[in-house]
């Protein structure tokens, strides 16, 4: 009897039983290392489509003012659809399409804390649309607080260069289109119930 006992190795004793733990306790850390491992790989994917998103669009909207600095303030408007749509070059001092030129200095902090909520939400991203969508927020932010810090009237005051003129409609640039399809976007997805980090939520 003691030797088969010995053969079928059950582990009736406490000994064998701790061991047992053990090895669960053991295997279920290395699951949780594992899993961890992925995420963040995961997570750095995602902060480097919002950066890199971001970095696209205030490299589009810089390039495309210098441009528009340089060729088109001082000169006639250029009609790129009949009177519907023209490339006309202005200075605004207010907010996005040209409204509130009274709070230059309020738009451009609120710009800066747009900038650092952006950044500090980063830190739990896992989700692809909203990695875009910020993406195109801090791009379009970037772009037009560098021109409130660097065009005149002086710092943190300095006029934003607009130029897309629909008929009807105010005149805009690259940074204002970015930061407005970001904020569709973000409604988008809230309204889908996709959270930053990933996860979904019905109401």
């Amino acid at each position: 009897m003691a030797e088969a006992e010995r053969i079928i190795g059950t582990p009736d004793t406490p000994e064998a039983a701790g061991a047992e733990s053990e090895r669960s306790d053991a295997d279920a850390k290395a699951d949780a290392s594992q899993s961890g491992t992925a995420e963040r790989p995961r997570g750095k994917r995602r902060i480097a489509v919002l950066f890199g998103v971001a970095a696209f669009a205030y490299a589009l909207d810089l390039i495309s003012k210098m441009i528009v600095v340089a060729k088109l303030e001082h000169h006639p408007p250029i009609e790129i659809i009949g009177d519907w749509l023209k490339f006309e070059a202005i200075r605004n001092a207010g907010a996005a399409f040209g409204f509130g030129e009274a709070f230059t200095v309020i738009f451009t902090v609120i710009a800066a804390a747009v900038i650092v909520v952006i950044a500090r939400l980063a830190r739990k991203l896992y989700s692809l649309p909203w990695a875009i969508a910020l993406g195109m927020l801090l791009g379009g932010a970037l772009g037009n607080l560098t021109d409130r810090i660097f065009r005149s009237p002086g710092v943190f005051e300095g006029a934003v260069v607009d130029f897309i003129a629909p008929k009807h409609f105010a005149v805009f640039n690259l940074a204002d289109s970015a930061i407005v399809c970001g904020g569709i976007l973000i409604v988008l997805l809230s309204f889908k119930g996709l959270d930053p980090d990933g996860t979904v939520h019905k109401d």
